[in-house]
C-alpha cells in the first residue's frame, strides 16, 4: 500500500495556522441560527402552538448550540485520543512514518475545531442572553460506550479506531451546506467553512487509514469489525433524542407533546433513508477493503439498510 499525504501544505492551509478567530459582530434579532430544513422537529405543527413566543427561533438556536457542542465533544473524546495513539506509534499498526506524523497535524486541527466551536457557543450565549441546554454527554458518546462494553474482547482498541474512521469519513451535509446558507450569521458560516476545509484532508487520511487497519486484522477480527461498523455509523448519525426532548420542553411543549413530535418527526423508515444517504462514502470505503464480502458483515450492512 502507498500512502499519499494530503498535508504537504498544511502550514499554509490549516485553519489553525491561517484563519482568524470568528467573531459575532452584529445584531442577531430575528436571524435564523440553523437551517430549519435540517431539524425535522422544527416543522411540526405543534411547534407553532408552543407556549413561548419565538419558540421555533429558540429551538433553532439550541440546535446550533448542540451542533457546536457535538463538534467539541467528538473531537476531544473520540478523535484526538485516536490520532494521538496513531501519531505516537501505539496504534498497533505498521504505518508509514509520514502517516504517523500527519496524525499529529490532525490532532492539532481537531483541538482547534473544538476550541473555536466552544468559543462560538460562548459568544452566542453572551449576545443572545439564551444559555445552551445542558443535558449531559451527547448521545453518540453513550452509544459508543455501549458498543465498547459489548464488543468482542479481540476488538478492544480496534473499536475506537473504527469509530474514528467512521466519524471522519461520513459526508456531513452540514459541513457542505451550512457555509452557503446566507440566512445564518456570518461567523457561523465561516466557522463551519473553516472546519470543512480541514476535514477534507482528514477524510482522505482516514480512507487510507482504513486500508492499513483492515490489512492488519485477521479473518476473525475482520468479520467482527465488519459487523460492528453499521452500529458505529448509526451511533454517529442517529439524532440525539435526549437533547431534542429537552429542547422541545424548553420552548413550552408538554411531555406528551414532546413524545408526539419525536415520533412523528423521526419515523423509522425516513431515519433509515437519511442514514443510508449520509453514509454512502463511508460504506463505499468498507466495500473497497472487501469488508462486505464476509457473509456476516454483508448481512449486518444489509440489515442496517446500508446496502
Amino acid at each position: 500500500m502507498e500512502y499519499k499525504s494530503s498535508f504537504g501544505k498544511w502550514e499554509e492551509r490549516a485553519s489553525v495556522r491561517v484563519k482568524p478567530r470568528r467573531v459575532l459582530d452584529g445584531a442577531l434579532e430575528g436571524i435564523t441560527f440553523f437551517p430549519p430544513e435540517l431539524v425535522s422537529a422544527a416543522s411540526h405543527p405543534l411547534i407553532e402552538g408552543a407556549g413561548q413566543p419565538g419558540a421555533r427561533h429558540r429551538l433553532l438556536l439550541q440546535q446550533l448550540y448542540n451542533y457546536l457542542c457535538f463538534t467539541t465533544d467528538l473531537e476531544t473524546a473520540a478523535v484526538i485520543p485516536v490520532v494521538a495513539r496513531i501519531g505516537s506509534g501505539s496504534s498497533g499498526l505498521d504505518l508509514p512514518p509520514s502517516m504517523e506524523s500527519d496524525a499529529f497535524k490532525i490532532s492539532t486541527d481537531e483541538a482547534w475545531h473544538a476550541q473555536f466551536s466552544r468559543d462560538l457557543v460562548d459568544q452566542l450565549e453572551a449576545h443572545t442572553g439564551v444559555a445552551r441546554l445542558r443535558v449531559g454527554a451527547p448521545a453518540f458518546l453513550g452509544r459508543l460506550r455501549g458498543i465498547r462494553m459489548t464488543s468482542e474482547r479481540h476488538l478492544r482498541g480496534v473499536d475506537d479506531l473504527l469509530f474514528a474512521v467512521v466519524s471522519e469519513t461520513l459526508v456531513s451535509t452540514l459541513l457542505s451546506d451550512l457555509p452557503k446558507d446566507r440566512r445564518l450569521p456570518r461567523p457561523v458560516r465561516e466557522v463551519v467553512a473553516d472546519h470543512a476545509e480541514d476535514e477534507g484532508r482528514h477524510h482522505a487520511y482516514f480512507r487510507d487509514f482504513l486500508r492499513y487497519l483492515w490489512s492488519a486484522l485477521d479473518a476473525r477480527q475482520r468479520s467482527a469489525a465488519g459487523v460492528l461498523a453499521p452500529r458505529l455509523i448509526r451511533a454517529f448519525l442517529e439524532p440525539d433524542y435526549t437533547f431534542l426532548g429537552a429542547a422541545l420542553l424548553d420552548i413550552g411543549l408538554t411531555r406528551d407533546e414532546v413524545a408526539q413530535v419525536l415520533v412523528e418527526s423521526y419515523p423509522a423508515d425516513r431515519l433509515a433513508l437519511d442514514i443510508r444517504q449520509a453514509s454512502r462514502a463511508t460504506v463505499r470505503y468498507f466495500k473497497e477493503v472487501g469488508a462486505v464480502r464476509d457473509p456476516a458483515t454483508g448481512d449486518a450492512f444489509q440489515e442496517a439498510g446500508l446496502l
